[in-house]
């Protein structure tokens, strides 16, 4: 936990000024395929500009930019989860309302406590259960599965959550097994070397205003992961992580703005039924930080 008043309120600042600046990301990206942009360049543009500027930022460290992994098929495989985790969101974001496309998106690390005591044999409590019954009962909610106006592009951002799950198992897995920076790039640089690959068919020449806004994707990407980054360097991941379901609301108030997407019922019953789900596992963990002192 942080030591200080001053550390958390850091904490706490970072975690959710990352949460806004992912969710303008989100929606300048889903500003562009309304325009006439295909996803794929968006992905790209998402990826690459990211990319470059994490590789610029790790010049100095030589050592560590060009380390070669000591799990580099992991690294790869958690790259492919990555980049199918977001080609699967923007594909909803562009035909659903973004905040809740996220909502559902956030119900990952809620997929990640039931599938880690699979995969990474960790023990399963009955507070890991009652969290993922809250988090699917908020899919439920938004999704609203056998209402005819359900949009179908929702059940996408389900799939795009599955991805990102497996993407965390596998951050999970690498932790203190390759170094944090090499790990931080590589997320990004699988997926730019794949999409610099994909979108030749699909390119379409952007505007010098558009051009602006695909670099600002990447810019914004890296700025969002930098501040989690930063916000656990004041607290501890398990304690803030209930902070990052903001991104649910941010989404949403930018969807809401720019697109006059309506916060209907089905979508506030949903993000709090998430929500919940989230402090569910947060108080289990605490519990038992607790119970091990």
């Amino acid at each position: 936990m942080p030591q200080t008043s001053r550390d958390w309120i850091f904490a706490i600042s970072l975690s959710v000024l990352a949460c806004f600046l992912l969710a303008g990301m989100d929606n300048l990206g889903k500003i562009l395929m309304r325009d006439g942009l295909p996803a794929a360049q968006v992905v790209w543009a998402r990826y690459s500009f990211h990319t470059l500027l994490v590789f610029l930022v790790l010049l100095p460290q030589r050592e560590v930019l060009f380390q070669l992994s000591a799990h580099p098929w992991i690294q790869f495989f958690r790259g492919l989860s990555l980049l199918a985790m977001t080609l699967c969101a923007y594909n909803a974001f562009k035909h659903a309302p973004i905040g809740e496309a996220t909502a559902i998106m956030l119900l990952a690390p809620l997929i990640v406590t039931l599938l880690a005591g699979w995969l990474l044999k960790e023990k399963v409590l009955w507070w890991h259960w009652l969290a993922a019954l809250l988090g699917f009962s908020g899919v439920i909610a938004i999704t609203q599965p056998g209402i005819e106006n359900t949009n179908p592009y929702l059940y996408l951002a389900l799939v795009a959550a599955f991805f990102y799950a497996f993407y965390l198992l596998m951050t999970r897995y690498l932790r203190g097994r390759d170094h944090n920076l090499k790990t931080l790039l590589n997320a990004t640089l699988i997926g730019s070397v794949v999409m610099s690959l994909v979108v030749l068919p699909y390119w379409q020449p952007p505007t010098i205003q558009q051009w602006l806004i695909l670099i600002s994707l990447g810019v914004l990407g890296a700025l969002g992961h930098f501040c989690i980054i930063k916000a656990y360097n004041f607290g501890d991941a398990s304690s803030l992580s209930p902070l990052l379901n903001t991104q649910i609301f941010a989404a949403a108030l930018f969807s809401s703005f720019i697109f006059d997407d309506p916060l209907t019922t089905g979508f506030m019953v949903g993000a709090l039924f998430i929500i919940s789900g989230a402090i569910v596992l947060w108080l289990g963990h605490l519990k038992r930080l607790d119970s091990s002192q």
